[in-house]
């Protein structure tokens, strides 16, 4: 059973000092800000993501299940992402569960510290990597003009 995401001061700090490191252009290559309007309250929300890029597109996916910013990107349909100065508003199309499977395993195979929130492994079936789907969305970031 994959562990679930808990938000309490310690991840409210390493989220922080992500957020931090990610604004500077530090850390993981793929490591963004992700920013989005609340779709209640219409204040700007920002979170680090990781982005996977392959044959030139890139992906978002949530990798600790369907929170606010899912919810908030699902409404608002596009995102801004910044990493070291540089930001960009890009707009977002949810992926069906057959179309995640392989962003879902590379997702696993270059971010293994979030390989506990789920509940398949390398090794798992198409078919189950696109159950996970249903609690991983995975977001196709399409260029704003």
């Amino acid at each position: 059973m994959a562990k679930t995401y808990r938000v309490h001061f310690g991840t409210r700090m390493i989220n922080r000092m992500f957020h931090t490191l990610t604004g500077f252009g530090l850390g993981n290559a793929y490591r963004y800000n992700l920013s989005v309007r609340g779709r209640k309250s219409g204040r700007l929300y920002s979170t680090p993501v990781d982005v996977m890029s392959a044959g030139g597109e890139r992906w978002v996916v949530a990798a600790y299940g369907v929170s606010d910013w899912v919810r908030n990107a699902r409404v608002a349909g596009r995102i801004g992402l910044s990493r070291g100065g540089r930001s960009q508003s890009v707009g977002v199309v949810e992926l069906g569960p057959e179309e995640s499977v392989p962003v879902l395993r590379q997702y696993l195979r270059e971010v293994p510290v979030t390989r506990p929130y789920f509940d398949v492994t390398a090794e798992s079936s198409d078919e189950e990597f696109a159950a996970e789907a249903a609690r991983h969305p995975v977001f196709r970031l399409v260029p704003q003009a």
